[in-house]
Formats: structure tokens, C-alpha cells, sequence
């Protein structure tokens, strides 16, 4: 369960560092926005390498489909947006391979 708490912190860090990028960007936010979202995707990066997984490729392929299912729920809670079947039906399909990836047995 550690895992998914990283990787779940670490959708949270990541979306809020873009949004606040975009805040700045496109909706006239003060540049301390952007100051923020900087430090909010360092402490984005910094969260993945604490994932217990043998290679990096793996924990941002898993972080994928966890990414996908924060950003709808980012989308419903802060941007007031419900996401529609085919959203949640995606984001279901890409936490189970996620959930693969993560959980699979392998080999020594």
C-alpha cells in the first residue's frame, strides 16, 4: 500500500505543478503560481524515486495509469467537469494495467 500512497502523492504533486503552470500561463495567475507549480514538480520527481521498483521505466509506466485516474478526478473536484463513462471506463482500464505492471510476479 506504500506504493500506491507514492504514487498517488505524487499525481497530486505533479497536476497541481501543471495546473499552476497553466494558472500562470492562460488564466493570468501572478508568476508566483509558476514559482509554486516549480517546486510542486520537484517534489513530483522526487516522489517517484522512492517507488520500490527494480527500473524507472516501470514505476513511470505504472504512475501512467495512476496520473490518468487523478486527472479525472481533478477534472470532477476542481475544474467541476464529471467525467462521462468513456472517462471512467478509460481511467478503470488504465489503473488495471497499472496494476499489472506493478503486481505482476517476475522472474529473478
Amino acid at each position: 500500500m506504500r506504493q500506491v500512497a507514492i504514487f498517488a502523492a505524487a499525481a497530486v504533486a505533479e497536476i497541481v505543478g501543471c495546473y499552476a503552470f497553466w494558472g500562470w500561463l492562460r488564466l493570468g495567475k501572478p508568476f508566483w503560481f509558476a514559482a509554486a507549480g516549480m517546486v510542486s514538480l520537484g517534489i513530483f520527481a522526487w516522489l517517484l524515486t522512492l517507488v520500490e521498483v527494480a527500473a524507472a521505466g516501470r514505476a513511470y509506466a505504472v504512475y501512467g495509469g495512476v496520473y490518468i485516474a487523478a486527472s479525472l478526478v481533478w477534472l470532477r473536484f476542481v475544474e467541476g467537469v464529471p467525467p462521462d463513462r468513456w472517462d471512467l471506463i478509460g481511467g478503470t482500464v488504465c489503473l488495471l494495467g497499472a496494476s499489472i505492471i506493478l503486481w505482476a510476479p517476475r522472474g529473478a
